[in-house]
């Protein structure tokens, strides 16, 4: 029997707002709206102010005596030092150094934790942390009850200083404000997005968040502001590197080989996956591919340097912003200098590509 689909609290305002709706992670969301569509809703985002609907992401506290013991174990990146007030980001691995997951964790006060999964990962990530829990510490996902927009641009400050006092936008980046009004709707705000622009993540309850969709809309209409589909969520994330689950990382891929060093922390005393990211090490990488054929890239291609097959390509697109094709691949880590040519497989067809930096694009600060 097929699963039904889910719908989340801003489902109504989607379609009052032409959202050509599809199937994604198990809920119904609009891949791009009738009035704008992907490539201008892609550069509202870049030039001026997007808003997206991600209530489909999954929320979690995690609480007790035990909280940091547990995050400690569970996540590669280190949390000790985190202070209240910030976000972390961090891969989450099995014992094989594969990726469960790559996740937020917000520090709200010590010993209490708020951690975002991919929607498509929720119950998974909830299976395998209830699993790995030891001592004093409770697990509550509380997906169901929170709603989240995302507001991103380089003018989503001047929206939402509209609706919120200056004193309750958090300032840096991966920083948040854990109860702040916005338009009178009790919000946790977020400096955090997934486009590669300044922007925030907005929190809610369920019942709040299409009065919250509406008050930001209208504060937003002097801003250029415009509702933003999947489509340009993914073109965004694309031109920004910004890896994506079950793309550019899974239960085979460790972060190392995705580029996640950074966050994976191998001083720290033991976090599960440690002995294995340390004994595989990095024969693979993660690159960024210009390519500089004909045609356009999407994952799961083979990529050749001659006749010798050396990866796959992982996601590809082409970049409203950038006006070109690129993807990114994981090759063999011999192949991943910058410079390096190569050829993917589109449909029976060789295109040529080159090794180029990432991330593709990079806003200005």
């Amino acid at each position: 029997m097929e699963e039904k689909l889910l719908r989340t609290p801003l489902y109504e305002c989607h379609l009052a707002a032409g959202g050509k709706i599809v199937p994604f992670a198990g809920y119904e969301l609009p891949v791009q709206y009738e009035k704008s569509g992907v490539i201008t809703e892609h550069m509202a985002v870049r030039e001026k102010v997007g808003m997206f609907d991600v209530s489909h992401m999954g929320e979690v506290i995690l609480s007790g005596p035990d909280a940091l013991a547990n995050l400690q174990n569970l996540m590669t990146n280190d949390y000790s030092d985190l202070a209240d007030g910030f976000v972390r980001y961090s891969p989450m691995c099995y014992e094989n150094g594969g990726v469960v997951d790559d996740l937020l964790v917000y520090k709200l006060e010590d010993n209490l934790y708020y951690i975002v999964v991919n929607a498509s990962n929720r119950h998974k990530d909830v299976e395998w942390m209830q699993k790995n829990l030891k001592g004093d510490v409770q697990l509550k996902d509380i997906s169901d009850d929170v709603a989240q927009i995302a507001l991103q641009g380089p003018l989503a400050e001047a929206v939402l200083k509209k609706l919120a006092a200056e004193s309750d936008i958090p300032q840096k980046n991966y920083t948040f404000v854990r109860k702040a009004p916005v338009g009178g709707i009790d919000c946790l705000i977020s400096r955090t997005g997934y486009t590669g622009e300044d922007g925030f993540e907005l929190y809610t309850a369920n019942a709040d968040a299409p009065a919250l969709w509406n008050k930001l809309l209208e504060a937003g209409e002097e801003f250029g502001l415009i509702p933003c589909g999947l489509g340009a969520r993914d073109t965004l994330r694309m031109e920004a590197a910004m890896p994506l689950y079950g793309h550019e990382m899974d239960e085979t891929i460790s972060p190392w080989e995705t580029g996640l060093g950074w966050a994976v922390k191998m001083a720290k005393e033991d976090f599960i996956g440690k002995a294995a990211i340390e004994a595989t090490g990095r024969p693979r990488a993660r690159v960024g591919l210009k390519i500089t054929g004909r045609g356009i890239v999407r994952e799961h291609c083979d990529v050749y340097v001659g006749d010798q097959k050396i990866g796959h390509s992982t996601s590809g697109t082409h970049c409203p912003y950038l006006g070109m094709p690129v993807a990114m691949a994981l090759v063999d880590a011999a192949y991943k200098e910058v410079g390096t040519q190569m050829e993917v497989e589109v449909r029976g067809r060789r295109i040529s590509a080159e090794v180029v930096k990432l991330p593709f694009y990079k806003r200005e600060k």
